[in-house]
């Protein structure tokens, strides 16, 4: 292998595109020799690949990746993913498919031996993201170091020690960003009626928000000590939080069970 690997992505739609674009922004990957195939490809996708030297939805037999990404929608890849079986032979095949286990896409990919999922999420479009990792012991720490260097180019990494826990990692993360955008929205509507602009409020909580996460990053201290360091007795902070996380711990009960929710619905849906 090169001392930048070649890819084959299969999909490159909201997830496969940002991890093409933090690819190729980090350097990452080698563009001669990868390839990129989604016949509903964004132009934005063609200009890359363009830019880049990517070939885009070449005969699959021209390719000889040594990472195969499945990036495609889960319910297309049975009928999506035989035509590249030829490719995973060779390659190591790496899904981020939610809901498709390592079996499923083995099967698909005619048998291939060496498959791994990996569930990375979206800020992976700006060298942000973090990304659970899997690989059974059919993966050699060739192929291990293989998945750790694409998925570190597009953010953090986190191994795992079973393919169940691809689950929790996809309530944690995977979702992770809605829960994020989730709390603006609420914080900035919560603005509003209290007599803000809507302008006024959105721009406060986004900046809030997006201002202490970048704090955290610089902080040696824990968030639970952060929170505490801010949190004055008999302040205003003191009186928020008492509602949403006092005596009842309604905040925490509350997230404890959507994430809850998120990994038993990602267990339901994995075949």
């Amino acid at each position: 292998m090169t001392e930048k690997p070649k890819v084959a992505l299969i999909g490159a739609g909201a997830m496969g595109g940002a991890l093409l674009r933090g690819w190729l922004t980090a350097g990452a990957i080698e563009g001669a020799g990868s390839a990129v195939f989604d016949p509903g490809a964004p132009e934005e996708i063609g200009a890359l690949c363009a830019e880049h030297g990517l070939a885009l939805n070449p005969a699959p037999e021209t390719v000889k990746p040594d990472a195969l990404i499945i990036a495609v929608k889960p319910q297309m890849a049975a009928a999506a993913l035989p035509a590249f079986a030829e490719l995973a032979k060779d390659a190591v095949a790496i899904s981020v498919m939610a809901g498709k286990s390592i079996a499923s896409v083995s099967k698909a990919l005619g048998g291939a031996a060496r498959v791994a999922r990996v569930m990375p999420n979206l800020p992976a479009a700006i060298g942000r993201g973090v990304s659970g990792l899997y690989a059974p012991d059919s993966i050699d720490a060739a192929g291990r170091a293989l998945i750790e260097k694409l998925m570190q180019a597009a953010g953090e990494t986190v191994w795992v020690t079973s393919e169940e826990a691809i689950d929790f990692v996809t309530a944690v993360s995977g979702s992770g960003p809605a829960y994020f955008f989730l709390l603006a929205e609420a914080l900035a509507e919560a603005g509003v009626t209290l007599g803000l602009s809507e302008d006024a409020a959105a721009k406060l909580a986004l900046s809030t928000l997006t201002g202490a996460g970048a704090l955290m990053e610089t902080e040696t201290r824990s968030p639970a000590d952060m929170r505490r360091a801010v949190t004055s007795p008999g302040g205003t902070t003191e009186a928020a939080l008492n509602v949403l996380d006092g005596d009842k711990a309604a905040l925490r009960n509350l997230i404890d069970q959507a994430v809850a929710a998120a990994a038993k619905r990602a267990g339901e849906l994995t075949d």
